[in-house]
Parts: structure tokens; C-alpha cells; sequence
């Protein structure tokens, strides 16, 4: 049974903790869910509620400090405990009553938000927002799960090809699987690991620039940067079979088994189908200080994404449900300064052997590709 806390107008210090229970008094009827925008204010670091409408129209632009959820917050009016209970059940979401003398509602957050309650007068509510006799809700900013932060040691070296702008990197069946960039550079390639030798490549003629690459039933998928299509090869003989189009940039893309997932350089990963390439569905990444932007090359590793995070030297564990960064890896110092030619010679690149657990990085025009295991940072 999830925790019942009562709030009294005054009590609002004895309220800070971990997940709060969430206040909604609602007349008996059928359960209707409300999906809640809130806003940060610049100096208590307090989200408050905005809105409370199901589909609200508030233009996202004038709300630059947004918090995102995926999937968003629920109110659920409750009449009884069986109600009650059932919500309890379902997975995705924390379920927080609130009892100011009888179980009258819950909240359901997804599991990775805080939840804040303060008691405040009646007096302090803005005019227009959703508030109740004596609390108002209120959304921490933060969230309460700090990713779990990764360094690193370095299990082997393998020569990588330093002409290799590496925008996709996949190992199968032996092989590394390679997608370059740069207009008239760009390819798609099978590459020896142990000798770093190209065995296999195509082209990937101008005007379009490659970007990341994934292997799904028998076929290499590719995405173009800027021209918002992607092909499709088959894998042993690097025919092309087909193309797709698709309306953001192009910047990564790996699968869960099931659904493609693609990155655009934003914060915000989509889901595709893999037969017809629509759109079915995606979430925002974000971690304890907001969204996190700038996501590139993709990697399905053992139910979490791992994404390079452009211009840095950090790959975050994303979790596909929710948009969460649970890890946070920091490869800083992998690559030796003296092999640095180019600003542009960043982190990007990640391939995962599933059979034996191996985990390798590179980078755009590095001269090597690193093995390496992970470990926490206490």
C-alpha cells in the first residue's frame, strides 16, 4: 500500500521528502487523467503548476525551463481503494495519495520524478492555476535519481582508419560495421577489428553527408545529416534495397529488437518503425540539471541507450522508457593529445559485442578504437 501523508495549512517543512504524496480533491466520477505543464522560478528552483488542462496550448517557447516527463504526470481521481490499488500496480508510475481525512485521490508521476508539497495560504495562489483548500502542488526541478557516474580502463587498442569521419559504429558477427561522414568522404563499411582493415565499403555519393548507422533483420540502415532521408542496404553485399525519409536532421540510430531509435542532435530520441520508418513514438532525455541536447551516435546496450553527447567526452545511459539519465560515463583522456590533429577529432562512436561483452569507442578521424570496461565512480 504506497504511503498516505496529510497535509495541514503551516506543515509544508515537514513535507521535504523523497517522493511526496500529491494532492487532488476531485467529486466522485469517472477517472480522467491531466497532463501538467510547470514552470521553474529563477530563484527558489521551484516548478510551479501552470496548467492542468489535458491537452494544454501554452506556446512551449515562453517556457524555456519546461520540465519534461515521458510519460508525462497523471492526476487520477479516486473514489475507493480498489481504485487505488490497481493504479498502484501498473509499473511505469509512482502512485502518491493524499489524505486529508480519507483516501479522496492520487498522483501518478513517473518513478524518476520528485514530488514537493507545501502547505500555502490561500492568499499566495496565483489566480488560475489548479490549487486545493490548504496545499498546493509543486514539482522539484531536480530530479531525484543523479545518474550513477563511469570511468574507465582500457582492455585493448586497435588501429581505427584516420580518414574515418565516424558518424555510426556497430559490431556483428565479428566485424566492426562503419558509417563515415563528410560530402563526397562519406561510406558505409565492414571493417576488420583486430587490424582496422576496410574489407567492404560503398560509397555514399554528394550531395548527401552519412551519419549513424544500425544493422536490423539482415540490413544496414543509414542516416544523411541534412537531407532527411536515410537508406537502406543489405548487409552481406551492400546492395541498396531502399530509402525513407524522415523530417528532423539525422544524427544517430540503433534499435531495442523492436523499434529503431534515432537521435537528431537535440534532446529528444525517436522511435520508428522498422518496416514502414514512421514515427511511433519518443521521449526527452534529461538528467538531474535538465535536459540533455546534442545527442549523436546510438548504442542498445542491455536494455539502456548509450549516447554520445556531441562536442564532449561523455556518453550517457538513457533509460528508453522514460527519457532518464541513469549513468554517466566520462572518457576524458582517452585519446592521447598527440593524436589530436583537428578540433573536430571528437568522441563518437560506440559498438557493443553482445556475446562476449565487449564494449568499444572511437572517434571522428581517430587512429584508434579503444576496448574498454567500465567502472563506478564511489
Amino acid at each position: 500500500m504506497p504511503k498516505i501523508v496529510t497535509v495541514c495549512s503551516g506543515t509544508a517543512s515537514a513535507l521535504i521528502l523523497l517522493v511526496f504524496a500529491a494532492l487532488i480533491f476531485t467529486p466522485a466520477g469517472g477517472a480522467q487523467s491531466q497532463n501538467y505543464l510547470t514552470r521553474r522560478n529563477a530563484s527558489s528552483g521551484v516548478l510551479s503548476l501552470l496548467s492542468a488542462s489535458p491537452s494544454s496550448s501554452l506556446p512551449l517557447a515562453d517556457f524555456p525551463s519546461l520540465l519534461y516527463w515521458s510519460p508525462p504526470a497523471r492526476i487520477f481521481p479516486l473514489t475507493n481503494l480498489t481504485n487505488l490499488e490497481s493504479l498502484a500496480a501498473n509499473p511505469l508510475f509512482g502512485l502518491f495519495p493524499f489524505s486529508p481525512g480519507g483516501v479522496v485521490g492520487a498522483a501518478a508521476f513517473p518513478r524518476t520524478a520528485a514530488v514537493q508539497l507545501y502547505a500555502l495560504p490561500a492568499s499566495t495562489r496565483a489566480p488560475g492555476l489548479i490549487s486545493w483548500p490548504r496545499a498546493e502542488v509543486v514539482l522539484s526541478a531536480a530530479s531525484p535519481v543523479v545518474p550513477i557516474n563511469y570511468t574507465y580502463t582500457v582492455v585493448n587498442v586497435f588501429p581505427h582508419d584516420r580518414t574515418a569521419f565516424t558518424e555510426g559504429l556497430v559490431y556483428n558477427g565479428g566485424f566492426l560495421y562503419e558509417g563515415t561522414g563528410i560530402v563526397g568522404r562519406s561510406q558505409i563499411r565492414k571493417v576488420d577489428l583486430v587490424t582496422g582493415t576496410v574489407l567492404q565499403s560503398r560509397d555514399l555519393p554528394p550531395p548527401y553527408f552519412g551519419e549513424g548507422i544500425t544493422i536490423y533483420a539482415g540490413k544496414i540502415i543509414q542516416l544523411t545529416w541534412l537531407h532527411n532521408i536515410g537508406f537502406v542496404y543489405d548487409k552481406l553485399t551492400f546492395n541498396l534495397l531502399q530509402s525513407f525519409t524522415y523530417p528532423t536532421e539525422g544524427w544517430g540510430i540503433t534499435h531495442n529488437g523492436t523499434n529503431l531509435i534515432m537521435s537528431d542532435g537535440t534532446s529528444t530520441l525517436h522511435f520508428l518503425d522498422p518496416v514502414t520508418f514512421a514515427e511511433v513514438g519518443s521521449i526527452d532525455v534529461y538528467d538531474q540539471n535538465g535536459p540533455v541536447t546534442r545527442l549523436n551516435e546510438l548504442e542498445y546496450i542491455k536494455g539502456l541507450i548509450y549516447a554520445n553527447v556531441w562536442l564532449t567526452e561523455r556518453i550517457v545511459m538513457i533509460s528508453p522508457t522514460t527519457g532518464q539519465v541513469v549513468g554517466s560515463i566520462d572518457l576524458s583522456g582517452l585519446l592521447s593529445p598527440a593524436d589530436i590533429v583537428f578540433p573536430i577529432d571528437v568522441l563518437n562512436g560506440i559498438a557493443y559485442d553482445a556475446k562476449n561483452d565487449r564494449l568499444f569507442v572511437t572517434g571522428k578521424l581517430w587512429p584508434k578504437l579503444f576496448e574498454i570496461d567500465l567502472i563506478p565512480v564511489s
